[in-house]
């Protein structure tokens, strides 16, 4: 699913069960590292937004996946990704989502 939201460029959004398959780019988690020690999904990296937003050239060697707790960070760490030349996608309902689901979390860094 696409979605275009006012003054900013396209961003695809994912769902948990897209993350789900496996075989995709590497998430990163935008949150907070207290936010992700709490719980994150398995195999996620943490790099907190500001992080992305200051250098989001870091992010655009290779395709990602952006998610965070219900999605709104994500879709702005992925427009910044996409806005320097990257591909990102955002999860759609973030950890949240991930959670309610039924999916396991890890906790801790």
């Amino acid at each position: 699913m696409k979605l275009q939201r006012e003054d900013s460029m396209t961003v695809r959004e994912i769902s948990v069960e897209d993350v789900a398959m496996g075989s995709g780019p590497p998430l990163l988690d935008v949150r907070s590292p207290a936010e992700y020690a709490q719980g994150h999904v398995p195999g996620a990296r943490n790099v907190p937004l500001e992080q992305v937003r200051a250098q989001p050239h870091r992010f655009t060697d290779q395709p990602v996946r952006t998610i965070c707790a219900s999605g709104r960070r994500s879709y702005t760490a992925a427009q910044a990704i996409s806005a320097a030349g990257g591909q990102a996608e955002s999860v759609a309902g973030g950890t949240r989502a991930w959670v309610e689901s039924g999916r396991p979390v890890e906790q801790g860094h």
